[in-house]
């Protein structure tokens, strides 16, 4: 099979979808790797890299689109690639078609067949495509927060930690998932007085189990997000609903309530966001203020380490592009249904049934 790895075109999207290790691989199964010039540079591979491993350096971007059957990406398609993209040509790379209609019509328009990496999900739940991303974002996100909590950036002035004889800042995640997890391990590493939000009972215990009592754990409905959030001084957004919009735990009368210079972190944005205030941003202007709360809404946090994040993605996404390469769509999902499920669109037909129903009602909203 013919594989293509574009560059990211996305702004300040620096990761790249393959490693040369992963063409090593590909090109000694026979297939061919056509790699876009310099497309894993910001990410620490050069084009040598690439061509010592067996890739095809592509001079541009419509080399790759037209001569691959494979198109290995990070970020979905930007609209300057929607046009690239070939009838039958298999796609697969992060989409988060909830939060972008208009990109779901181009995809169906195209024709393409459109696996997308957050929808990949074993029969217990989890995502591996996800994973590993959502790892360096909720660490990630304490950063951000961090930086957002700083007085320069419009917030009230603390430091996570505090000082001796000084109150440490109090931050609330919403979501005990990955994202929540590795925030919380992350803020506590720094001292911060930190409460996680959770809907699943089975899920709260686990986590006051992991973190042996050092934080506050308490089940999530409105009355409590009210409470905390009001209280806290950062706030991060880890809720998720695998293929669909995330839950809007926070409203603008809710953010107005909010003290004077706190912070908040969405980074559940990739699915639309979790407060009806966010809207995205990226990582040449990251943040924004309402009623005084800092938000930030990078809706790819993990493009800004990219050496980092495109080992961490390409460890997990490897194995599913091997298998595609190797069998074609039919015989790759036929074969494991955790990567079936990955499986958004095909020849003008949505085959995500959460991506379908959030379609339909955008669809009948716009009239």
């Amino acid at each position: 099979m013919r594989i293509g790895v574009p560059k990211e075109i996305k702004i300040h999207e620096y990761r790249v979808g393959m490693t040369p290790a992963g063409v090593r691989e590909l090109t000694k199964s026979g297939h061919t790797v056509l790699v876009q010039h310099q497309a894993g540079f910001e990410a620490g591979f050069d084009d040598a890299h690439y061509q010592a491993a067996g890739a095809v350096i592509a001079p541009d971007a419509p080399t790759v689109w037209k001569e691959a059957q494979l198109i290995v990406k990070v970020k979905e398609p930007q609209p300057s690639e929607i046009p690239l993209i070939q009838a039958g040509q298999i796609l697969f790379l992060y989409l988060h078609l909830a939060a972008e209609p208009a990109l779901t019509r181009g995809l169906l328009d195209a024709g393409c067949i459109a696996l997308a990496y957050e929808t990949v999900m074993t029969d217990d739940g989890h995502l591996p495509l996800l994973a590993p991303m959502s790892v360096i974002a909720g660490r990630m996100a304490i950063h951000a927060g961090a930086r957002c909590l700083e007085r320069g950036q419009g917030g009230r002035g603390m430091l996570l930690s505090g000082a001796p004889g000084v109150s440490r800042a109090k931050v609330v995640v919403l979501g005990g998932g990955v994202v929540g997890y590795n925030a919380a391990r992350l803020a506590l590493g720094l001292e911060a007085q930190v409460t996680i939000l959770e809907r699943s009972l089975q899920r709260l215990a686990e986590l006051d189990t992991l973190f042996q009592g050092r934080l506050q754990t308490m089940y999530s409905n409105e009355e409590t997000v009210e409470e905390m959030v009001r209280a806290a001084d950062l706030v991060i957004g880890a809720v998720l609903q695998a293929g669909g919009p995330a839950p809007k735990l926070l409203h603008g009368d809710l953010v107005a309530t909010m003290q004077r210079g706190s912070a908040f972190v969405d980074v559940a944005i990739d699915q639309g966001g979790c407060s009806t205030t966010s809207r995205p941003t990226s990582h040449d202007a990251p943040t924004y203020v309402v009623d005084e709360v800092v938000h930030y809404c990078v809706t790819n946090m993990p493009g800004a380490v990219p050496h980092t994040s495109t080992f961490a993605l390409t460890n997990a996404t490897f194995p599913y592009i091997k298998a595609l390469a190797d069998k074609g769509v039919d015989g790759a999902i036929q074969e494991d249904i955790t990567l079936a499920r990955g499986l958004n669109i095909r020849h003008g037909q949505i085959t995500n049934p959460i991506v379908a129903a959030v379609y339909q009602q955008q669809s009948a909203a716009l009239g």
